[in-house]
C-alpha cells in the first residue's frame, strides 16, 4: 500500500485493494449457500435443523467478527503512520481477545442451546440435527476468531489479495468435506445436515493453518516479529481494542437483525406466499450488498491509512470517491433490477404467486439498496476515523427507534407488508444522513486541530 496523489492513482488503488474483498466475501457466501444446498439434499430435516442451527449462530457470529475489526483502523492507522514496531503487539492482542471470546461463546453455548431449541418446541428430528450442527461448529471457534484476526491484519496493510486466495483456496476443501461427512463417503460416518457443522469447523482450521503459515512465510509479518514475541496479555490494549470493537459489532448486529425481527413480525401477520417473497427478496438484496460491503471495509483501510499518515485531505478524498462508487454502482444495478425483476424473481421460485410478489419485493429493493449503500460507504470511512461510538448511536435509533417501529406502523395501512421494506429504509436513509453530518463533523474537527498545531 502507498500514499496515491492524485485522483486517478486513488481510484486505481481503491479498486486494488477493494475486488479482492468482494472475492472474499462471494467466497464466504458460497461456503455458506454450498452448506444449505447439500444440507438440503441429505432431507428436509436436516435442511431444517442447519436452517435454526444457522440462525441462532449468526447473531453471535456477526457481532462478535465486528469487534474483532477494531484490528483493521487501528492497524491502518499505525502502518500509514509508520508505527510498524506497534503493529505486532497490537494483534497479538487482538489474538488474546479472539482466544476469550471463542471461550465465551463455548460456555454460552453449551449452558443456552439445549434449553433455546427447547423453547422452539421443534420436532425432536429437527432439534437434533440443529443441535448437533452446532456442537460440531463449536470445534471451530477458535480458529474461526483468530484466523479472523489475522485477515484484518493483511487488510489493513493492504493486503486483501492475501485474505482473497486463502478463501478461494478453502472453499473446494468445504464442499469437499461437506460431501464426505453429510453423506459418510470415504469411511467418514455419515453424519446428514449436522456434517455441515463439522465440515464448516474443520475449513475454519484449514483458513488458520494458512493464515499462520503466510504469516510465517510472507517478508511484512516476518519484519514486523509478527507471533514470534508474545507480550504478556494487556488489560489497556485490550480495552482500546474494544473500545473501538463492540460499537462496531454492536452496529453490524443492529443492522443485521432488522430483517430477522421484520420476518418474525410479518411471519404472524401474513400468509406464507408473501413470506416467501419476502425472504426471496432479502436473499437478492444480500447478494447485492456485497459491493457496497466491500467498498465500506476498502474504506476503513485507505481512510485509515491516511489519518494515520497525517493527510486528512486525502483521506476525504477516498471517502468521496468511496461514497460516490458505492451510491453509483448500486444504482446502475438498481436499474438493471426494474428491467429484470421478473426474471431475478425466477431464481426463487417456480410457483406464479411467489414470483409475481417477488417482483413487487424488488421494486422496494431498489429504494432498500441505495439507503444502504450511502449508510455502509459513510459507515466505512468513518471507522477509518476511529470513530465509532456516535455512529453506533446513529445506528440504534434509525434502524431500531425509526425503521422497525415506522415498518410495523404502514404494515397497518395499504402497504400490507411493503410497509415493512418502506420503514426500514427509512431508517436506513436517516442513518445515512446521521452518518454524512458526522463524517463532516469529524473531518472539520481534524482540520481545526492541525490548524491549530
Amino acid at each position: 500500500m502507498h500514499h496515491a496523489e492524485t485522483t486517478r492513482e486513488k481510484v486505481r488503488l481503491f479498486l486494488n485493494i477493494m475486488w479482492p474483498i468482494l472475492v472474499t466475501q462471494v467466497g464466504y457466501h458460497a461456503m455458506n449457500l454450498t452448506d444449505t444446498i447439500m444440507a438440503g439434499r441429505a432431507g428436509t430435516a436436516d435442511l431444517a435443523g442447519v436452517a435454526i442451527g444457522g440462525s441462532l449462530w449468526m447473531p453471535a457470529f456477526v457481532a462478535l467478527s465486528g469487534v474483532l475489526l477494531a484490528v483493521t483502523p487501528v492497524v491502518s492507522q499505525l502502518t500509514g503512520a509508520g508505527r510498524a514496531d506497534r503493529i505486532a503487539p497490537t494483534v497479538t492482542q487482538a489474538a488474546y481477545l479472539s482466544l476469550a471470546l471463542s471461550a465465551m461463546v463455548f460456555v454460552l453455548g453449551a449452558l443456552l442451546v439445549d434449553p433455546v431449541l427447547t423453547m422452539m418446541r421443534l420436532d425432536p428430528e429437527v432439534h437434533g440435527i440443529a443441535k448437533e450442527y452446532l456442537v460440531g461448529l463449536s470445534y471451530g471457534l477458535i480458529p474461526l476468531f483468530l484466523s479472523s484476526v489475522v485477515r484484518n491484519y493483511f487488510d489493513a496493510q493492504g493486503r486483501t489479495n492475501v485474505t482473497m486466495a486463502i478463501v478461494l483456496f478453502a472453499l473446494p476443501c468445504n464442499v469437499f468435506l461437506n460431501y464426505v461427512l453429510i453423506f459418510g463417503k470415504l469411511g467418514f460416518p455419515e453424519l446428514g445436515g449436522a456434517g455441515t457443522g463439522y465440515a464448516t469447523a474443520a475449513t475454519y482450521w484449514i483458513i488458520l493453518a494458512i493464515s499462520l503459515w503466510l504469516v510465517f512465510r510472507l517478508e511484512t509479518p516476518k519484519q514486523q516479529r509478527l507471533f514470534r514475541v508474545w507480550p504478556r496479555p494487556s488489560a489497556s490494549a485490550v480495552r482500546e481494542l474494544l473500545k473501538i470493537g463492540v460499537p462496531i459489532g454492536l452496529s453490524i448486529f443492529f443492522e443485521a437483525s432488522i430483517f430477522s425481527v421484520v420476518t418474525l413480525l410479518m411471519g404472524s401477520a401474513f400468509d406464507t406466499v408473501t413470506i416467501a417473497s419476502h425472504q426471496a427478496a432479502i436473499s437478492f438484496a444480500g447478494m447485492m450488498f456485497m459491493m457496497p460491503l466491500s467498498i465500506s471495509m476498502a474504506l476503513t483501510i485507505l481512510v485509515g491509512y491516511e489519518i494515520g499518515a497525517g493527510r486528512p485531505n486525502h483521506a476525504g478524498r477516498y471517502a468521496r470517491i468511496g461514497v460516490t462508487s458505492a451510491v453509483g454502482i448500486i444504482a446502475v444495478a438498481a436499474l438493471l433490477l426494474y428491467f429484470t425483476r421478473a426474471y431475478v424473481a425466477s431464481w426463487f421460485t417456480d410457483a406464479p404467486d411467489v414470483a409475481a410478489m417477488t417482483q413487487q419485493f424488488l421494486i422496494f429493493v431498489i429504494f432498500f439498496q441505495l439507503s444502504d449503500a450511502a449508510q455502509a460507504s459513510l459507515q466505512g470511512a468513518l471507522r477509518g476515523y476511529k470513530d465509532v461510538t456516535v455512529p453506533f448511536v446513529t445506528a440504534l435509533v434509525a434502524y431500531w427507534a425509526i425503521g422497525i417501529p415506522a415498518g410495523y406502523a404502514l404494515s397497518w395501512t395499504a402497504l400490507g407488508p411493503f410497509g415493512y421494506w418502506v420503514g426500514i429504509t427509512a431508517g436506513l436513509t436517516c442513518a445515512a444522513i446521521g452518518f454524512g453530518v458526522r463524517l463532516r463533523i469529524v473531518q472539520r474537527r481534524i482540520k481545526r486541530q492541525r490548524t491549530a498545531s
